[in-house]
């Protein structure tokens, strides 16, 4: 009986009650024609055509004979009998072309789905073959799931590999490479899991170090060592090769091509073998445990390093030199550690390993008083950097003309809370320069301070940072903050004699280690001893330890998670084109003529966003009364409206429900209307 059917039944028995002792007639003559038309109507059989995949491409499509009051399931069953083939349709379902929509509630009737005769319904499997690239560069053939939301299949494909908190990852499409003539006979190698079981465990269980599913075969135990051991350093010409961002523009375009988390593959126009990439999307990484997440560890690493090496994120000469160090050391710890990752009690999580265990300060003062030089190119006065008596209390710095003067009112106090903190440091030339951006009405005002030595700049680079997160001295992660700047300049020093000895002794292709801008700068006799100089003070490190430091000092750069989008002058007071900076704690508005921030918004600060999906812009309400409101030329607002719930989300997550990963608040956050 169909719905339309029973409320017929429902409506003439309230409307005999009035009717029944007016129009007797007119009622009955109504119930004896009506009834029988209307139930022979919705009880009508006609012919559904239905193409099925399995078949090919040019097979005729099966007609099978249906009622609108058949449901799903009954289609399905009624198409399988037709086709007279044994075999497990369990995986099958099918997808109606024109609206772009699985039929997945097998118990909706054709009615309720709306579904007449001129529908073009395909009977495929929901499971089809991908071509995933990994960070690493390893392409992987394995079974993804085309009918749930990319966010559920990437849930799917990281439990597969041994990747814990997925909700960190995301799929995008490549980038297409221009190949050489020569290059087209070229063969490249893809690794074959389709064979492998999509598992539902969260936490993976282990057998000998690795998922029991990569144990089954020495050939699937290969791939999973080539998942979580470092790839040796790539030769140049293959750097030279790799797609490089030119500008913050073409960065833009390529965070355009994020997959919708919301919406299936088939959706998003995704066939069976075709190529996406699996990407760390928010850099908001939790929970890093050494003996779960081995795989997850190296594919970070890699990601990273190739950003550093195809100039994705901006770093200085002496840092990259500690880079190319690093990679040349985990190299070749990786060649001799077969235990690849090891246990480390301290590295359980990846606060603990990039700060150091927290310790408290001996004093709970929140307070340091210190001669500072100071210098703000943007202003008239303090022309060249002149010495001033800085107080640092709390959030705030305030500075006086001398220490005798700090009993009065200060020159200046400046919040630090919400700013942005840069290092400006050269070791070898005894610069040690903090540059902070702090957020002002008519943009950001810029302020340098010069230090005089390291432990000086250590612990007000600590301070700086601390109160740019809303953190005081008094803070317990104030002294492992100093510590582990101080680890970051100890590595930036060079022993001229020690490394010039290494050098005669150690093969090494410096151009394997360092972006295509140092290989035009200088040549391989030049980078060699600088790298090795750089390597005596991390060569002692195991490979746990180099690879969470050579996060680490990631992390430490200024343009460190900043994903970019290119904007249509829609900010307030703004005509041209800018470009909109998103990290995981805050929005940057960048001047795209200059490349300088104009202003920054903090997560923390704001109290709703919405789209407009009409007209495709984003609206913004922060604290002050301050609204924002942008579109984007190079990506869907959708992508926008992700990145920002999904940094929210991240900021959600606990180490009492690290475990359990919350899906609904996640779309509710991320999804917009069409989750909704």
């Amino acid at each position: 009986i169909t719905f339309n059917f029973l409320l017929d039944h429902i409506f003439l028995y309230l409307f005999s009650t009035l009717l029944r002792r007016c129009v007797p007639c007119i009622f009955l003559q109504y119930v004896s024609f009506t009834l029988p038309f209307r139930a022979s109507c919705s009880m009508a059989a006609w012919d559904l055509s239905v193409i099925v995949e399995d078949l090919g491409p040019d097979a005729a499509p099966i007609t099978i004979s249906v009622a609108s009051d058949l449901h799903i399931g009954g289609v399905i069953l009624k198409l399988v009998e037709k086709l007279q083939i044994k075999r497990d349709w369990s995986d099958h379902a099918l997808w109606w072309e024109q609206k772009q929509r699985w039929l997945l509630k097998t118990a909706w009737t054709l009615e309720k789905w709306e579904v007449h005769a001129d529908a073009r319904l395909i009977f495929m499997p929901q499971h089809k073959p991908v071509k995933l690239g990994l960070p690493n560069g390893i392409i992987l053939k394995l079974r993804a799931c085309f009918s749930n939301p990319v966010f559920q299949t990437v849930m799917g494909i990281c439990r597969m590999l041994g990747i814990r908190h997925p909700e960190e990852l995301s799929l995008l499409r490549p980038v297409e490479e221009k190949k050489k003539k020569k290059d087209k006979d070229l063969s490249e190698d893809i690794y074959d899991l389709t064979e492998v079981p999509l598992s539902s465990v969260s936490r993976p269980c282990l057998y000998n170090g690795m998922p029991p599913h990569f144990a089954d075969s020495d050939k699937l135990e290969a791939v999973y060592k080539m998942l979580s051991v470092t790839q040796p350093p790539p030769p140049p010409e293959v750097i030279a090769k790799q797609y490089r961002p030119a500008s913050v523009v073409d960065k833009a375009h390529i965070n355009g091509r994020w997959l919708d988390s919301s919406r299936c593959l088939m959706q998003q126009d995704i066939k069976g073998n075709d190529r996406l990439w699996l990407r760390f999307k928010f850099f908001s990484f939790y929970d890093i445990d050494s003996k779960y997440d081995v795989v997850r560890v190296t594919q970070l690493y890699e990601q990273a390093r190739w950003a550093i090496l195809l100039e994705d994120i901006d770093c200085t000469e002496e840092e990259m030199m500690l880079f190319g160090a690093l990679q040349y050391h985990i190299s070749k710890v990786s060649q001799s550690e077969p235990q690849m990752l090891c246990s480390n009690a301290a590295l359980d999580d990846l606060e603990t390993a990039l700060q150091s265990l927290e310790v408290k300060m001996e004093g709970e003062s929140s307070s340091a008083s210190e001669y500072v030089y100071v210098f703000r190119p943007k202003k008239l006065t303090l022309k060249g950097y002149k010495q001033y008596w800085f107080k640092f209390q709390d959030t705030s710095i305030s500075y006086f003309k001398s220490k005798e003067e700090s009993i009065g009112e200060p020159i200046q106090q400046i919040n630090l809370k919400g700013c942005e903190v840069a290092p400006d440091v050269n070791v070898a030339a005894q610069k040690f320069l903090i540059k902070l951006l702090i957020p002002a009405p008519e943009g950001m005002n810029e302020v340098y301070l010069r230090c005089d030595n390291e432990q000086q700049y250590a612990e007000w680079m600590a301070a700086c940072r601390l109160a740019s997160k809303g953190k005081s001295l008094a803070d317990s992660t104030f002294q492992s903050e100093i510590d582990s700047i101080r680890s970051f300049l100890a590595m930036q020093k060079t022993n001229g004699s020690q490394g010039n000895a290494a050098a005669s002794d150690e093969s090494i292709n410096p151009h394997s280690l360092v972006s295509p801008r140092y290989h035009k700068k200088y040549k391989p006799k030049q980078l060699t001893p600088r790298i090795l100089d750089a390597y005596q003070n991390v060569n002692q490190l195991s490979l746990t330890d180099a690879l969470m430091r050579f996060l680490q000092i990631w992390q430490a750069l200024p343009d460190f998670g900043l994903s970019y989008m290119f904007l249509s002058g829609r900010f307030k007071g703004s005509r041209k084109d800018e470009v909109l900076g998103i990290a995981p704690n805050r929005l940057i508005r960048i001047d795209l003529s200059v490349g300088d921030v104009v202003k920054t918004w903090r997560y923390n600060n704001m109290k709703q966003w919405n789209v407009n999906w009409d007209i495709k812009q984003v609206a913004i309400e922060f604290e002050g009364n301050v609204n924002i409101a942008f579109s984007c030329l190079t990506a869907d607002c959708k992508i926008v409206h992700e990145y920002i719930g999904g940094y929210i989300f991240m900021s959600t997550r606990s180490r009492e429900k690290s475990d359990v990963l919350n899906e609904e608040l996640f779309h509710k956050l991320t999804g917009g209307h069409e989750a909704l």
